[in-house]
């Protein structure tokens, strides 16, 4: 099994249960409705298409595709995320609508082409090996792989400093060099995000708006995609 960084403190009990609170509550709520617009956006028409979610945590994605008619299927290592995302599913009403499975992402035990989309969010900056993990992804895919990465060239990298675990960090051309590795290409990509998730999840929601519209305002200059501290990559198998 290749590592992630992490992995043990992700499987804790305590983390699943605080998991969405710590992240997603005040400034975090923006950094969710971004995410899930980057999903949608990346994956389209969701009606009898079949979705495999790669480290799927709690099933924020899963559950939001699954009310929205995809076939989808949400994989993670960790058996507390899991069962929040179950939980998660039945106050939605879509259980019998998807599966979460245990598993691991190096391994995905699934046959080749399964899958007509397969996307993992919030992962790669934990993957010790991504092209290993990519190519798996790409392995199970007929048309589409989805994912993100923080970006080296971005406010990110002095964050990371105060991360006990860090995070790997990405440059396009490394990007690029995954992708020609896996035998994906890029269908299109949204950079977004010049102040740092960490920032956002440490303050009011009140104060998070103005300065989120700030944020977009200078990801939307000719700089923007430069300074951007995350990457949305969509990707085609070739």
């Amino acid at each position: 099994m290749r590592s992630v960084k992490g992995e043990e403190w992700y499987q804790a009990d305590e983390v699943a249960e605080e998991y969405e609170e710590k992240r997603f509550s005040r400034g975090g709520r923006l950094i969710d409705r971004r995410e899930k617009q980057a999903v949608l956006d990346a994956i389209g028409p969701l009606d009898d298409q079949t979705v495999l979610e790669i480290a799927c945590g709690t099933g924020r994605f899963t559950v939001m595709l699954a009310e929205r008619g995809a076939d989808i299927v949400g994989l993670d290592i960790s058996a507390a995320m899991l069962q929040q995302g179950r939980k998660k599913a039945r106050t939605a009403g879509v259980a019998d609508h998807l599966e979460f499975m245990r598993g691991d992402a190096a391994r995905l035990p699934f046959p080749d082409d399964h899958f007509d989309t397969v996307f993992a969010m919030r992962f790669f900056h934990l993957a010790d090996t991504p092209a290993a993990f990519l190519s798996e992804m790409c392995r199970v895919a007929k048309e589409r792989v989805v994912f993100d990465t923080f970006n080296a060239a971005s406010t990110r990298s002095v964050y990371n400093w105060l991360l006990p675990m860090g995070s790997r960090l990405y440059g396009r051309s490394e990007v690029e060099t995954l992708l020609d590795g896996a035998n994906l290409e890029l269908v299109s990509a949204e950079h977004d995000w010049i102040l740092p998730y960490g920032f956002y999840r440490k303050i009011p929601g009140a104060i998070a708006g103005p300065i989120r519209k700030a944020d977009t305002a200078i990801g939307d200059s000719p700089v923007g995609d430069h300074l951007a501290s995350v990457s949305y990559w969509n990707t085609r198998v070739k």
